[in-house]
């Protein structure tokens, strides 16, 4: 692919939800990006179940630009399946994702293309904290990146979103893993194609709110974790084995009373035994919930529903 210098075909995945006068915006910055490259540009918005005039704005741009292809989804069925939706869609020779609310700077297009050419299948934009302060949400973004990179053997950059660019190549590996429960970074980070990482300034929103709630977030990083870690379970069973070595010494203790001729020296231990039986009762609970949640996982999985449906597909 690095020899291949002649006109492209490039797919930008954007998916959005509740983006109204906010996606106009965005797709005027892209289009003054893509317009002077000599390149077949498609883009793909995928409407996230939005409850607002989203999908009335999308139409617009439509009819205006026939480059642009809408994909509605017939409820919100989260920021992942979006982006599996528009990569399902795209047929590009590359393609690039990134948000709607105009955080990702499109003039960074033309790089991740060049890159692209030089034979990259994946060109990761990594976003760099600078003159900000530290907040909340990245403390808590550095800490599950630790944490994940620990739990699995997959490792994933902090920093690095889904601000990205694939080949075809790596765009049809992802889609023959057909996971329902979808965390995309550490998908393609597992896949282990040549990669490069594009370090870049994250903006402020055009306008609105982030739609990322801490909620969603938390389902995200948990997606995350049982998706590509089994480690949950080994925490649990290494609590057990430590709980029968404290059990095993507890009784040798006890037994050396017997012994010695000093079983009238032991006292009536309710309190420890109490202690004890929730130690383990808590422990065990915790080791069946980890179970419980990996057994929901299954069975959400072999349900074979898909991943997200359409409520319509405006081709070009």
């Amino acid at each position: 692919m690095s020899a291949q210098k002649s006109k492209l075909s490039i797919d930008l995945v954007i998916p959005v939800f509740n983006e109204a006068g906010v996606i106009e915006q965005t797709y005027a910055k892209v289009r003054e990006v893509i317009d002077p490259l000599p390149h077949t540009f498609t883009v793909y918005f995928v409407d996230d179940g939005s409850s607002d005039s989203t999908n009335e704005s999308l139409s617009s741009l439509a009819r205006i630009d026939p480059r642009i292809c809408v994909l509605s989804f017939s409820r919100n069925f989260g920021h992942q399946a979006a982006l599996t939706a528009g990569l399902d869609a795209s047929r590009g020779d590359f393609v690039i994702t990134m948000d709607g609310d105009g955080q990702h700077p499109p003039e960074m297009l033309p790089e991740m293309i060049a890159l692209f050419e030089q034979g990259y299948d994946i060109i990761q934009a990594q976003r760099i904290e600078g003159g900000q302060g530290v907040s909340f949400k990245q403390v808590t973004s550095s800490g599950f990146y630790s944490l994940i990179n620990r739990l699995s053997g997959t490792q994933m950059i902090a920093g690095a979103a889904d601000f990205r660019g694939l080949s075809r190549q790596a765009v049809d590996a992802l889609k023959a893993m057909p996971e329902y429960h979808r965390f995309l970074r550490g998908m393609i980070a597992w896949m282990g194609f040549k990669s490069v990482i594009l370090p870049y300034h994250e903006r402020s929103r055009v306008a609105g709110r982030s739609k990322y709630s801490f909620g969603k977030m938390f389902r995200l990083a948990m997606d995350a974790i049982f998706s590509f870690s089994l480690m949950p379970l080994y925490v649990g069973m290494t609590m057990g084995g430590i709980l029968l070595c404290l059990a095993a010494i507890q009784i040798m203790y006890v037994l050396s009373f017997w012994f010695t001729g000093r079983s009238a020296e032991l006292e009536p231990g309710w309190s420890s035994l109490m202690a004890g039986m929730l130690v383990i009762g808590g422990m065990v609970m915790i080791l069946l919930g980890f179970i419980g949640v990996y057994v929901g996982y299954i069975f959400q999985e072999v349900k074979r529903r898909p991943v997200y449906l359409l409520k319509k597909d405006k081709d070009k």
